[in-house]
């Protein structure tokens, strides 16, 4: 590598793959190895390669458009990202204030792991703003949520949690994973640090694992220090898919929560449909906090049905799909359609979910990008078919 970008090279327009483990060891990169843990220079792909620093910088504009000091970190997975980050500012004796409603493999941690670690852990109702205010008042080192729980679509009043958890001296981490940046910027409502599984709509295509994670420059050094140590690096190819996901980020978001939201409607009311769940409804439990949190037409990708019936009736409903697909995860071009029973929450009890609000009948969609007028007509075939 040239020590200096020759003008009269080509300039492409979309960053390069630098598939390269390792780089040349110039004086700069070796002062950064003794000063700097190596965290500042190019010299070995585990701490820093610029193929995943573009794409990290690109998420990090998504998820704060105009700071100058949110940093983001790119990681294997979004576990790894949630992971990372909370071990990078909790220790053995600290405790964690925590939304009840949670994806299962990260309440899979907070329920085996970090306890294992020495770390309390309190859980509340992410909508009940005194649960949380009296579990903060005794004391936390760390408040989470999601901002939209998965697959109920609780929302988390982010600047009211984040007021109590700055009081008791608490860093407020979030999960925007099934919100997204399109709809709502946790770090513009007072959180400390967002966190998304980057698998699902920043790279939208259904063809990547990351994690990402964005705040300041302080609390980002951490984090990529143990991103070092630990080894959750993301790879160059995965992060170019990546940023190619970021370049079509808003122009997905908007058909896809534009075609949510009229789903949201047209199917409230169809034989074999008890309710709809979506934060456009005017029946959505948290609509005055979705009013203020997110913008008209900015409601979201994921839509939850609750059919009459139980896990049997949604098994047979999935399968007469013909456009949606019976997959997990979520965020991409495609329709995907799944029951929380055995995809998200299946290391729960039928008790524990029936107590996280996920009815026997419930089945999530996230939305893509094939016409509304095609996905309403599938679902009432498969309505039919599934009866």
């Amino acid at each position: 590598m040239p020590d200096t970008a020759d003008p009269r090279e080509p300039q492409p327009v979309v960053p390069a793959i630098y598939q390269s483990t390792t780089f040349r060891l110039t004086d700069e990169a070796y002062d950064d190895i003794v000063n700097a843990e190596g965290l500042s220079a190019t010299w070995y792909s585990r701490f820093s390669n610029p193929t995943v620093e573009a794409a990290a910088a690109a998420v990090a504009r998504l998820e704060a458009p105009g700071s100058d000091d949110a940093v983001g970190t790119l990681l294997a997975s979004g576990m790894a990202a949630i992971a990372t980050t909370l071990v990078s500012v909790l220790r053995a004796g600290d405790r964690m204030v925590v939304a009840r409603e949670l994806y299962g493999d990260t309440r899979d941690l907070f329920t085996r792991d970090l306890p294992a670690l020495g770390i309390d852990v309190e859980w509340v109702d992410v909508t009940d703003i005194d649960a949380w205010r009296a579990a903060l008042a005794r004391g936390a080192r760390v408040a989470y949520a999601e901002t939209m729980s998965n697959p109920v679509l609780r929302l988390c009043d982010i600047p009211a949690v984040a007021e109590l958890a700055h009081a008791a001296g608490a860093l407020l981490v979030v999960d925007n994973t099934f919100a997204s940046a399109y709809c709502v910027r946790p770090l513009e409502h007072g959180a400390d640090v967002v966190v998304n599984s980057a698998t699902k709509f920043l790279n939208g295509h259904s063809d990547v694992t990351a994690g990402a994670v964005v705040t300041t420059a302080q609390l980002a050094r951490e984090v990529r220090r143990r991103v070092v140590t630990f080894g959750g690096c993301l790879d160059p190819h995965a992060a170019y898919l990546l940023h190619r996901g970021t370049r079509t980020f808003d122009v997905r978001l908007a058909a896809q929560c534009a075609t949510a939201a009229r789903l949201a409607t047209d199917l409230a009311g169809l034989d074999g449909v008890r309710r709809v769940i979506h934060p456009a409804r005017a029946d959505y439990p948290s609509a005055a906090v979705a009013d203020r949190l997110m913008a008209p037409g900015r409601r979201g990708a994921m839509l939850t049905l609750v059919l009459d019936g139980d896990e049997d009736t949604v098994g047979r409903f999935m399968r007469a799909l013909r456009r949606g697909t019976e997959a997990t995860s979520l965020g991409g071009v495609e329709t995907l359609v799944s029951a929380p029973h055995n995809s998200s929450h299946f290391s729960l009890t039928p008790a524990e979910r029936v107590a996280a609000g996920i009815e026997p009948g419930m089945v999530r969609f996230s939305i893509g990008l094939e016409p509304a007028d095609e996905l309403l007509a599938d679902v009432e075939q498969a309505l039919k078919a599934s009866a």
